[in-house]
């Protein structure tokens, strides 16, 4: 009667050990799949982050060029032109040039230098390295005042924090999205920037005054599903507003990310 006892205690302890075994096994075999799909969609997130990040780089030297050309047509052309202008008028005037002629035609020549000069730094500047998001919108700005795209006005609040270099990327093109937008579509006269530095964070507010649009009968273009997505790589919230007649506006809040060195 004890050995059979014996035997059967023996039986018990061997499925017990078999199966907190087999249940080791699969709780093993479960943790490796959930740690290689956690693996995946970091590599998977990492690779998307970069393409986009390229993709923005690219867009940006497009924009940058087109900025180019626009300043040089409108604005050095214009400046020029006129110059030549004052040239022609006064050299039809008897093969005599007066003092302030030339002064005039001086003032616009040094104009289109200034200008020229200003352009050259706009190309040779790698993306954002140099010069910084703040810096960077603020030279945005300040060109569509030269060329009397419309009023702007650019402020700054709370105490600046660095932001990542790649992350700097992909925010200055979602907000030139923005600025392209009003410009093609928006019809506005004006254009107001906020940057609030806070604690958990970089709070960006974009607002013109133009003629907004309904958001619940127009299809989203690419333009917009690109700053929405990108807005996600970043892990940044995104809220576009817009109503006919109304302007529109858009709030992007950066979360404050540690970097280590």
């Amino acid at each position: 009667m004890l050995e059979k006892e014996q035997i059967l205690l023996i039986i018990y302890f061997t499925l017990i050990i078999l199966f907190f075994l087999i249940f080791g096994i699969v709780f093993f075999i479960a943790f490796q799949k959930r740690k290689n799909k956690l693996l995946l969609e970091k590599l998977q997130a990492e690779k998307q982050f970069e393409e986009t990040l390229q993709t923005s780089k690219i867009e940006i030297q497009e924009q940058t060029l087109r900025n180019v050309s626009w300043e040089l047509h409108d604005n050095i052309g214009q400046l020029l032109s006129t110059a030549m202008l004052q040239i022609n008028m006064a050299s039809n005037n008897n093969n005599q040039i007066k003092e302030e002629d030339l002064a005039d035609v001086k003032v616009l020549l040094q104009s289109s230098m200034k200008e020229v000069r200003s352009l050259s730094h706009t190309l040779n500047y790698k993306v954002l390295e140099n010069i910084g998001l703040d810096k960077s919108v603020k030279a945005e700005l300040e060109r569509f005042e030269r060329l009397n795209f419309l009023k702007t006005s650019f402020t700054i609040e709370g105490t600046p924090f660095e932001v990542n270099a790649k992350d700097e990327v992909i925010i200055f093109r979602i907000i030139q999205e923005f600025f392209s937008n009003t410009i093609k579509y928006g019809e506005a006269n004006c254009l107001d920037v906020l940057f609030n530095y806070y604690v958990k964070g970089l709070a960006i507010t974009l607002k013109d005054d133009g003629i907004g649009f309904d958001m619940n009968h127009q299809n989203k273009g690419a333009g917009l599903l690109n700053m929405k997505g990108r807005a996600d790589l970043l892990q940044a919230t995104y809220d576009l507003t817009t109503q006919p007649g109304k302007g529109t506006s858009l709030q992007l809040t950066y979360p404050y990310k540690i970097h280590y060195s």
